[in-house]
C-alpha cells in the first residue's frame, strides 16, 4: 500500500504543480501540490486501509503496463489530476463504465473519500495514485496512453509574483503531450478568468495542440459541477472550460 504520509494538501483546490520555470540540473524538483494537514474521519481512515488494494495504484518509477491495469477492457483511459474530495470524479466514473478513470491526489481525506465512494457505486473502473502527479506522469505513464487529462479548478495563483507556481505551463504540457493519444484531449475547467487567459495563451504557444473549444462558457456534458464551483459562482465567478486536442 501507499505511504500517505506527508501528503496532505486542501481540498478546494486541485494540485498546482509547477514553478513556472524552464528547470536546469540545479532546480529544485516540482511538486504537484502544496502541503496542508487535513482531519481524516474514521470512515476515510478505514477506506485508505480496506479499499486500497482494489483501486490503489501504489507509486513506483517503472512504467506501467496499461494492458494490464485497464484489464484489457477499457477502450479509452482518463487522468484526472487533483480531485479534491472525490465527488465529481467517482460520479463521472459511475456515468461511463466503459472508461477507466485514474485519479490523481495526495490530500489523504480526499483520497479516503475517493475511495469510500468508489466502493459504495462499485465503480470498477477507477483507480487512485496517492501521489504527485508530475511524478506519476514522468515516471510511470508510458507514451500515447491517456484519451484525455482532466484538470479541473487548479490553484490560479491570483498574485502576480506567484504566476510562476500555475500548473499549466510549457514544461508541464510538453509532458502531458507524450502521455496523451494522437486526438486525446487536455481539458482545464476554471473560475478564475485570467487563468483561463493564461492558460489559452500557454497552450497557443506549443506546438502539438489544437484548441478545439466553441464556447468556453458552456459546460461539457460529461463533467458534473463540482462542490468548488458552487462556491466560485455564489461569488460571482465566471466558470470557463477549454479543450485542447493533440496534434501528432
Amino acid at each position: 500500500m501507499t505511504d500517505f504520509k506527508d501528503t496532505s494538501q486542501s481540498p478546494d483546490r486541485s494540485p498546482d504543480k509547477s514553478t513556472g520555470r524552464q528547470l536546469s540540473e540545479n532546480s529544485p524538483p516540482i511538486k504537484s501540490f502544496v502541503r496542508h494537514h487535513g482531519r481524516l474521519t474514521d470512515g476515510q481512515r478505514q477506506a485508505l486501509t480496506e479499499y486500497w488494494p482494489a483501486f490503489g495504484i501504489d507509486f513506483t518509477k517503472r512504467r506501467m503496463d496499461m494492458g494490464t491495469i485497464a484489464e484489457k477492457k477499457y477502450p479509452q483511459v482518463v487522468l484526472e489530476i487533483g480531485f479534491g474530495n472525490g465527488e465529481s470524479f467517482i460520479t463521472i466514473a459511475k456515468n461511463h463504465p466503459e472508461t477507466l478513470f485514474i485519479g490523481a491526489e495526495v490530500h489523504r481525506p480526499g483520497v479516503g473519500r475517493a475511495l469510500l465512494l468508489a466502493q459504495e457505486n462499485a465503480c470498477q473502473n477507477v483507480k487512485i495514485i496517492a501521489h504527485d502527479a508530475v511524478e506519476f506522469i514522468e515516471h510511470m505513464l508510458p507514451d500515447n496512453c491517456l484519451d484525455r487529462v482532466q484538470l479541473f479548478f487548479p490553484d490560479p495563483w491570483h498574485k502576480k509574483r506567484h504566476f510562476k507556481r500555475r500548473l499549466v505551463q510549457p514544461h508541464f504540457c510538453r509532458a502531458l503531450h507524450r502521455v496523451l493519444k494522437p486526438d486525446a484531449i487536455f481539458h482545464v475547467a476554471t473560475d478564475w478568468v485570467p487563468y483561463a487567459e493564461h492558460v489559452v495563451d500557454v497552450m497557443a504557444s506549443l506546438a502539438g495542440f489544437s484548441d478545439i473549444t466553441n464556447n468556453p462558457k458552456e459546460k461539457p456534458s460529461y463533467r458534473p459541477e463540482t462542490k468548488f464551483e458552487r462556491r466560485g459562482l455564489k461569488l460571482g465567478h465566471e466558470v470557463r472550460d477549454l479543450c485542447f486536442k493533440t496534434v501528432k
